[in-house]
């Protein structure tokens, strides 16, 4: 697919251990001439973490895409009426934003830019990464799997034996869940043996 002129929403929420595995696909979307709008949740803005601390993936993303971040409900408000977006991707997507999105809840940049998405109209793309996917949210999981515009990332138990709850989509295909999307497709297989860990 040709990127050049499309713009890409990638919209971050705070699964820490999961952001220095999405850094090289955000690159990806780059290198391929899309343009690419960062958004990032409130924990993305303010925790420091054992996988880095809020500045440093803050000034990683300044750095790929080029562009200011978008870390306000302010700041994201206007990606509705301006329709800028041409698709969106919740990659990593915790349980804590697919419950809220699941019921129609925004109170952080990441949810209000994707109300914004929805009602454009435009693809939003999930890449999940909860705890309780199998748990409490399977409920807003299957609300999402059936709403129009909404697109899942492949995904998987990640431990089944430590964590049998625990579903994470596969990071490397939000590209191509991204272009599927964008032809109103939803990649395929979906569900997926993502991989096991003792």
């Amino acid at each position: 697919m040709n990127w050049q002129g499309i713009t890409v929403g990638y919209a971050l929420s705070g699964s820490h251990c999961t952001l220095p595995e999405v850094m090289p696909h955000i690159q990806r979307f780059v290198d391929a001439g899309a343009e690419v709008i960062p958004i990032v949740s409130t924990s993305i803005m303010t925790t420091d973490t054992r996988f880095g601390t809020s500045e440093h993936w803050q000034t990683e993303l300044r750095n790929i895409t080029g562009n200011e971040l978008i870390s306000s409900i302010v700041d994201a408000e206007p990606l509705g009426p301006s329709k800028r977006i041409d698709v969106l991707a919740i990659a990593p997507c915790t349980g804590n934003t697919t419950s809220k999105l699941a019921n129609a809840m925004t109170d952080s940049p990441v949810l209000m830019a994707a109300k914004a998405q929805m009602r454009n109209g435009r693809p939003l793309v999930l890449a999940i990464s909860t705890n309780d996917g199998l748990g409490l949210n399977a409920a807003n999981i299957a609300k999402l799997l059936v709403t129009k515009n909404v697109y899942f990332v492949p995904f998987g138990q990640d431990n089944p034996q430590g964590k049998p709850n625990s579903l994470v989509a596969r990071m490397d295909l939000v590209m191509e869940t991204c272009e599927a999307a964008l032809q109103g497709k939803q990649l395929q297989p979906m569900l997926i043996e993502r991989f096991q860990n003792a």
